[in-house]
């Protein structure tokens, strides 16, 4: 496991509230018979996160996709011809070794909405091959009408509330993705979409 970070920092020096969601709470309901899930971290694995995983009895996997999408890692843009190229492959090198069809939850927060259009499909596909049957892959869409954000950070503040620290203030750099793109991506399954007031979705992707 990689090291854990400590918890975000408002101005006021407290940490972020947590705030409750529905989606969480219709997944860790669909787990309740996993005594042991196995569960892969997508971003920073927050020592917040990390309690509450551990006090479900997870195995933990982490793989920080986010850090380098919002860093913008030029590593992974091959710029040798006219239209530069996401290198996916090496990306998704960052992810840990784990077997296909054995983790019972993603955790991949806003992923989706900072990769390119022509990355999603591969990378939806090596997150969903990963879950076992009736596992769940956890992600959070943007609306369209909500242009700023790449920054944030997101983290478990209990089993069914989210944590989320950044001012908004880096816009997205490709348009929001949409639940019929997500349908497409993922060769079967289910897709389960819970609306909140912050202008982002909670998307369950279930296989």
């Amino acid at each position: 496991m990689r090291a854990v970070t400590q918890q975000p920092k408002t101005q006021n020096g407290a940490a972020s509230s947590g705030v409750k969601s529905f989606g969480l709470e219709w997944l860790w309901q669909s787990l309740q018979d996993v005594r042991f899930p196995s569960v892969l971290e997508c971003g920073h694995l927050l020592s917040k996160t990390l309690e509450v995983l551990v006090r479900r009895h997870a195995k933990i996997y982490v793989g920080e996709l986010l850090a380098p999408l919002q860093k913008g890692d030029a590593s992974l843009w091959d710029h040798s011809r006219k239209t530069p190229l996401f290198l996916t492959e090496p990306f998704l090198s960052q992810l840990p070794a784990i077997p296909a069809g054995s983790l019972s939850a993603i955790f991949s927060w806003q992923l989706f909405d900072l990769l390119p259009r022509d990355a999603l499909a591969e990378v939806m596909l090596r997150l969903y091959l990963y879950l076992e049957p009736g596992g769940v892959l956890f992600c959070l869409l943007r609306e369209p009408y909500l242009p700023k954000g790449a920054e944030c950070q997101w983290w478990l503040e209990s089993l069914t509330s989210v944590g989320r620290e950044g001012e908004a203030s880096k816009p997205f750099a490709y348009p929001a993705v949409t639940n019929r793109e997500i349908e497409r991506m993922i060769p079967k399954g289910s897709v389960k979409t819970f609306l909140t007031r912050s202008g982002w979705r909670e998307v369950l992707i279930i296989r």
